[in-house]
């Protein structure tokens, strides 16, 4: 029996929170809130997100050995997430400088530290955690080799859903293990510039173009229009449970933590993508990343979500 529903392999990083009323342009500046200081980081994110919604979840990740550090590790343990493969070193811990507006829509710059320093040796000395997951998920804020290892080292038959964020060109064999390949809007265009599907303001034709390239199943997330799910057998758009939104940011990774749980569980595409947008909204509706990610039944409270052409 695998011993993890989910093993998380990315990024961790201390989120430094400003709230502006607006989010500057090129060359202003404008004033902001005091400063707070929150784990993140896509990685941390995800594992804590699936992990308070009770999967079985273990993080593979780089931290240094600062505050940041000590504060992500714990915000893991207290989440229930096993931190056995979170690697401790010399290298600053990964930083994310966050502003957050009005309207609850946010930017971000990643220093990426020691995120970037999570190399194949460290994914292929963490084998028995690999050999142990139903379920491996990855993004993209640590190098690509790392996410190309763990796509060659994961057990035979678990399944990869990756999040292309930021997004990058992905070698060949990683998309063809993607299943799903998750992006936002703005990844989606990202990964298909130059493609005529990326001139339409067609989620549906994004995803079809993505799926063309070598992927087993796409997830196009839409924000308040809920997501697009995408394989063999066709694209079905998933509405989302309309919510007074405080704060978006970490709800596309509490939206790919609650898929990469569902999809581990054995719920087939539509039906996992229909729990994470909800627990995407959920996310949306408090502040934070980590701190605003939901319990199972936290979820009972959020309304339905109207059709598409409703929303």
């Amino acid at each position: 029996m695998l011993g993890y529903d989910l093993l998380v392999v990315g990024s961790a990083n201390a989120d430094l929170v400003i709230g502006v009323d607006r989010r500057p342009g090129a060359g202003e500046t404008v004033l902001g809130s005091d400063l707070a200081v929150h784990p993140g980081g896509k990685g941390a994110n995800q594992a804590v997100a699936a992990a308070r919604l009770g999967a079985r979840t273990a993080l593979l990740a780089r931290v240094g050995g600062d505050a940041y550090g000590r504060l992500l590790l714990d915000a893991q343990r207290a989440a229930g997430v096993d931190t056995v493969g979170v690697l401790v070193g010399e290298e600053p811990t990964g930083v994310a400088v966050i502003t957050v507006d009005r309207a609850g829509d946010n930017s971000i710059v990643v220093s990426p530290g020691a995120n970037a320093r999570l190399e194949p040796g460290d994914i292929r000395a963490a084998g028995s955690l690999l050999a142990s997951a139903r379920v491996v998920s990855a993004q993209l804020e640590i190098p690509m080799a790392a996410v190309a290892e763990a796509v060659r080292s994961r057990a035979p038959g678990a399944r990869l859903v990756l999040n292309a964020s930021p997004p990058a060109q992905l070698p060949p064999q990683v998309l063809a293990a993607c299943d799903p390949l998750v992006v936002n809007e703005h990844e989606a265009l990202a990964l298909l510039s130059g493609h005529p599907a990326a001139e339409a303001d067609e989620p549906a034709a994004w995803a079809s173009a993505l799926l063309s390239r070598g992927p087993r199943s796409v997830v196009v997330t839409l924000g308040a229009a809920g997501a697009l799910a995408a394989d063999r057998n066709g694209v079905v758009t998933v509405p989302a449970p309309r919510v007074a939104v405080v704060d978006t940011t970490g709800a596309g990774d509490a939206f790919t933590g609650a898929l990469a749980w569902r999809l581990s569980a054995g719920d087939v595409l539509e039906t996992a993508v229909r729990y994470a947008v909800r627990v995407g909204s959920a996310a949306c509706a408090r502040a934070g990343a980590q701190s605003s990610f939901p319990r199972a039944e936290d979820l009972a409270v959020l309304p339905d979500a109207l059709p598409a052409d409703e929303n």
